[in-house]
This record gives C-alpha cells, structure tokens and sequence, in this order.
C-alpha cells in the first residue's frame, strides 16, 4: 500500500479543476475553482457534430488538458507528462511518483470507473491519484461523484487504455513549483486576453461567439437530427448544467473568476466582463431548461425560444470579451 501524506481531498465541480487543486495544494499553492478555471483560459464554446456522433454536443471549455497546460505555462510550473502504449510502463509512471510521495494526474474515459453510475464513455476525465493498494486506486474526483474515491485497479487500467474521442495514450502528469515562490496575480491579464482573443478570433465557425451564432440556427432543429429527441434533449441540458461544468457551460466559473479579479483591482473593464458573464450565465441556465422540457413535452416552440437567447448569447458574450480586451489596453502585467 503506497499513499501520498498530508492530501487536501476536496473535490470541486470540475474534474481538471478539482485535479489541479489537489496537485496545486500538494505544492503550497491554494487556488480557488474558478481562479483555477480563468488563469487557465478555460472558457470556450464549441458545437460538435458528425457523422458518428449520435447527437450534436454543446463544450463551454477548451480541450481536455488544454487548460492544464495553459495554467502550468502561466505560472511557471513544472509541468512533467508521460505518455504510452504499455500498460505496464503506463502503471509504473503512476506507481514511481506516489511512491515517492507526490499526487499523480490521470486523463481517462470515466466508463469504467467504479463509482460512475452513469456510465457513459468520455475519454477526457481527469482525476488525482493520491495512492493504491493491491486491490484499488485512491483518487480525487469532483464532488458530484463523491471527492475523495476509490476505484478498482483493473478498471482504471482500462479507463485509462480506452481509445476513441477525446482519449490520450495513459496520460498521467505530475506539477512542481520549483521556481520558488507563486504570484498568481501577475497572470490574470495574460490569461484573459488568451481566453479572449480566441474567443472573439475563433479559427471555424463552430467555435467561439461564432459557434454560438451556430447554434442559434441549429438548436430549434434538433428534433429532426435526432433519433430519440425525449432521451437526447434532456441529456443535452444535463450535459451543459451538471456534467462537471459548474453550471451554465461553464460561465458560472469564468463570472466567479472575473468577480475575484475585481476584488483584487476594481476596474471598469472587469466589472463590465464580469456584469455580462453574470447575465450570460443565466440565460445558459434557461437554455438548459428549454432544451430538457422540449425533449420531455415534445414543444419544438421551446428549442425556437432557446435559439432566440442563444443569439442573445452571442451578443453579451462578444460584448463581455471586447470590454475584457479593452482592459488589456488600460493594465499592464497586474490586475
């Protein structure tokens, strides 16, 4: 049995989030969720579809481990990531560090962990792994699937081996903070103005504010993409409300980032980023709520309303960024 002393096991909303607290904790540096989520350029928005996809996806984030390496980059951690086919060496680049006293970031599809009741595959679950014994891994996952956990190793090991969307080959990652000493502080306008120039520059259509617009149009056609809209449509607003996203896809983190960001310096920028992505938030939750009761009364005039705030959406969130990018013009390297 191997288990890495003196672990804060609190589990968050987010799986990246609450995995980088736990190894961020370990390494003195005590982060809020939400600071977490902005100093990492998080926020996103993506509308997914394709041929092998049973049912569009609406992402209010960036890519699995994107926000992982964004934090690391910009405060200076050492970021250590190891990848492999083997599942032996896969096991022993877990094993080494815990052993030797340090928690252990895993990426893996959470289907075959023991403690999901809803198992549905998603190769982009991140957990902290904190120990094992002969029979179970030891792990911190988010608060919804119980905070600090245990698991089989034999169904980690094929969580961690599964193949498909959005997996990684074993990825485990261990942080260290050997540059001494972390001001947070000094990233919060870098990390916004990434998250905001990509989100106002999005490469596609069916990212960013554009991806937005996109969904606008699609949303209120849904029923006639679908196979099952009474199964699919309610497990769309779940997605977006309770799937790891702290609410509202995402925005009720990046409004509580910019609110500690105001605290820290109470600029008018700030607080007009942080008015809109207060407003945008709830009206994520009302779309959430139409799209589940269209599914479940079959009311296609609902999905039209959801359109209807998904173009407001576009608006508010286009408009929170450019305030947010006017800030960048105000403030040199601080808050």
């Amino acid at each position: 049995m191997a288990v890495t002393e003196d672990i804060d096991v609190r589990g968050t909303q987010h799986c990246e989030t609450t995995a980088l607290g736990v190894l961020l904790r370990h390494e003195g540096l005590d982060l809020s969720e939400p600071m977490l989520f902005g100093l990492g350029s998080g926020l996103s928005f993506v509308y997914w579809d394709g041929k092998n996809m049973g049912f569009p996806f609406l992402g209010g984030r960036v890519k699995p481990f994107e926000l992982t390496r964004n934090l690391t980059a910009a405060l200076g951690l050492d970021l250590h990531v190891r990848e492999t086919t083997s599942p032996r060496k896969a096991w022993r680049n877990v094993a080494a560090p815990i052993d030797g006293g340090r928690p252990v970031g895993l990426q893996l599809d959470s289907y075959h962990l023991d403690y999901f009741t809803t198992k549905v595959h998603f190769g982009g679950h991140v957990v902290a792994m904190y120990g094992y014994d002969d029979q179970d891994a030891y792990l911190v996952d988010t608060a919804p699937q119980g905070g600090a956990v245990t698991t089989g190793l034999a169904g980690l090991a094929r969580a961690r081996a599964e193949r498909g969307p959005m997996t990684a080959r074993h990825r485990s990652f261990t942080i260290t903070a050997s540059g001494g000493p972390v001001a947070p502080r000094e990233h919060i306008v870098p990390a916004i103005k990434s998250c905001a120039h990509a989100f106002l520059n999005p490469p596609i259509a069916n990212l960013g504010h554009r991806g937005t617009e996109k969904a606008a149009g699609l949303v209120p056609k849904w029923p006639r993409r679908s196979g099952n809209p009474q199964e699919d449509l309610p497990r769309a607003a779940v997605l977006m409300e309770k799937a790891g996203t702290g609410g509202a896809l995402f925005r009720n983190l990046y409004r509580d980032f910019l609110a500690e960001c105001v605290q820290l310096n109470d600029s008018r920028h700030l607080r007009t980023g942080r008015n809109l992505y207060a407003e945008a938030a709830a009206l994520w939750t009302q779309v959430a709520a139409l799209v589940a009761a269209a599914g479940e009364s079959g009311d296609e005039e609902k999905l039209i309303a959801a359109g209807s705030l998904l173009h407001e959406l576009s608006r508010i969130e286009r408009d929170a960024m450019r305030a947010l990018v006017e800030l960048l013009g105000t403030v040199r390297g601080v808050v």
